[in-house]
């Protein structure tokens, strides 16, 4: 209910929606109260032999036609503006999901999966509509018929109404057992489904790999073993529904068969007419509805509240990644970075950078190199701010990263991936990626510098070809130089390229790292390499080894010492 009541609060924006939806639902569930009415008296004009049983029989049929069509022009607007009202709601609610997962730090990701995400954002967030449109008008209703047609019975025969009440406390004790038990269970099946999505997602990203390794019969054997998981976790949460709403029914039927044996004997005796009779167990119909319906309303408020509290759950997280109150904007830089007692770790066993202190001049190139694990592509994040150090800051200026906004930082930097990402769109729409403002010429000449448009213009449809997920229709080195590409259109004063020409031939490397050469000196260029033969002429090589800087120089300074980077070096050579 927690849940439910904050889906209604937040979506406020619809209340008037809602509300009127409401006075609908007010005016369809009173006008359906007649019907019982109308039968009792039709029964009575008929016992009683009524000389204009004609004339009555119209009326009451007029007035009984009049309230029917009323009531299905109050359920009939009332269903489409609470469903109006939800299925905004849950457009909002979407955006506003998939806003913070933007916005949350690459750490979150790396303890996340992508389809279970997904699920969150595609499913989870349209439980917000039966939540709305369903769940909450049923409740409404179930509300007003219990207590109006309660107030009926009285107003029929106060004995027979106290008779109908004697099964109501087993039936409020069986429904609320089954409240109790019904969210864990739920939220259990919620928490499987999304594993068994993220799985599902994961093997299709990854079916090259599975299908190169033979794993075919093992992804399929996991698929199904969550498969089965989640239908058991649904199996479970659907048990106390399948039990109790049987249940449920049978002691409502106990309450009928009381009234009608009391009801009889009333009958019998004088003390009651058959028309209240006839009416008083139609409207008995009703009264117990609510009851009985409010078990598979406890459950569906369960699942749906269950998937609304995923979504919820990262709404509410609090990214580690966060900015300043009022932070600063940082307008075009001039490229000075510093690291200072910079320290990092992804976790609290393993510590990546210790006590790092490094200071890179505007127009500098500056290269870090060593063994794999030792945090190259580590600084680099913490340039671009995707982490927070545990300790120490990045400056650029002289100004902490941490105290301007992430939009002017990121517009102050383009980066190059090793594991190019590129979108299911046309070669032009993922070049012009890196700046939405971009000419057509603009996009061109990247294109040229990157080495990429002899090759773009030889496909199919050109700069127009749809790449496919991933960029799927190219090959790695055409990936690469896209990407290339896109950043050399941003033109931002910071340069980082992580591994950028690892995916390319030796002759197409040598061309595209001379395009990057001339564009590295006009801005501040940070360079991960492992092959040292595309750093000798940085400014500084910085060597990390262990968790911290082991040798920083020039390419002759390093070779000199016969250190670490020479050793490297040389066995590359060789």
């Amino acid at each position: 209910m927690k849940t439910a009541l904050r889906v209604f609060k937040e979506a406020k924006k619809y209340w008037l929606h809602l509300m009127i939806a409401f006075l609908a639902l007010i005016v369809s569930t009173v006008a359906g109260f007649y019907t019982p009415w109308a039968l009792r008296e039709l029964t009575s004009l008929a016992t009683e032999g009524s000389q204009n049983f004609a004339s009555e029989s119209l009326r009451i049929g007029m007035f009984l036609l009049a309230t029917t069509a009323l009531q299905a022009a109050g359920s009939s607007a009332s269903g489409y503006l609470n469903h109006y009202a939800a299925l905004h709601y849950v457009a909002d609610l979407r955006t506003r999901l998939y806003s913070k997962l933007q916005n949350m730090s690459l750490r979150y990701f790396h303890k996340s999966r992508t389809g279970d995400l997904t699920g969150r954002v595609v499913s989870d967030a349209l439980d917000a509509e039966i939540l709305l449109a369903h769940v909450i008008p049923d409740f409404v209703v179930n509300i007003l018929t219990f207590i109006g047609v309660g107030g009926l019975l009285f107003t029929i025969n106060w004995r027979l109404a106290l008779m109908s009440l004697v099964t109501i406390p087993f039936l409020l004790g069986i429904t609320m057992w089954q409240s109790r038990h019904v969210s864990p269970t739920w939220k259990e099946n919620s928490r499987v489904r999304g594993e068994l999505s993220g799985t599902v997602q994961d093997n299709l990203s990854g079916i090259k790999e599975i299908q190169i390794f033979n794993q075919q019969k093992h992804e399929e054997k996991r698929v199904a073993g969550l498969a089965l998981r989640h239908s058991l976790a649904y199996l479970k949460a659907s048990f106390f529904f399948e039990t109790t709403y049987p249940l449920l029914a049978f002691i409502t039927a106990l309450g009928t068969v009381v009234v009608v044996v009391y009801g009889g004997h009333l009958v019998g005796t004088g003390q009651v007419a058959i028309a209240d009779i006839v009416g008083f167990i139609m409207y008995l119909s009703m009264f117990y509805g609510p009851v009985k319906t409010f078990s598979s309303l406890i459950e569906r408020l369960g699942e749906a509240g269950a998937g609304c509290q995923r979504v919820f759950d990262v709404i509410d997280d609090v990214p580690d990644v966060k900015e300043a109150k009022n932070p600063k904007t940082l307008s075009r830089v001039q490229g000075a970075i510093q690291l200072k007692n910079l320290s990092f770790a992804y976790n609290e066993e393993i510590s990546v950078l210790e006590k790092v202190n490094l200071t890179v001049k505007p127009g500098q190139t500056v290269a870090l190199v060593g063994t794999t694990g030792v945090g190259k592509s580590t600084i680099a994040n913490l340039i671009n701010r995707f982490y927070d150090p545990q300790e120490g800051s990045v400056l650029i200026d002289g100004v902490d990263i941490r105290e301007v906004t992430l939009t002017s930082l990121r517009d102050n930097i383009s980066m190059v991936l090793q594991d190019t990402f590129l979108f299911n769109g046309t070669v032009y729409e993922n070049i012009a990626y890196g700046l939405k403002s971009a000419t057509h010429e603009e996009v061109l000449e990247a294109a040229k510098a990157a080495n990429a448009h002899d090759f773009i213009i030889e496909m199919e449809d050109g700069y127009e070809t749809v790449i496919g997920e991933r960029g799927i229709r190219l090959s790695g080195g055409q990936k690469q130089r896209i990407s290339i590409a896109r950043a050399i259109l941003r033109n931002a004063p910071i340069l980082i390229l992580d591994e950028a020409t690892s995916a390319l031939d030796t002759k197409t490397e040598k061309e595209i790292q001379a395009a990057l050469d001339e564009i590295s000196k006009e801005r501040t260029t940070v360079v991960i390499a492992h092959r040292l033969s595309t750093i000798r002429h940085a400014d500084q090589i910085v060597v990390l080894d262990g968790t911290n800087i082991a040798e920083l120089g020039t390419h002759e300074e390093l070779m000199n010492q016969n250190g670490i980077y020479a050793k490297l070096h040389q066995a590359q050579a060789e």
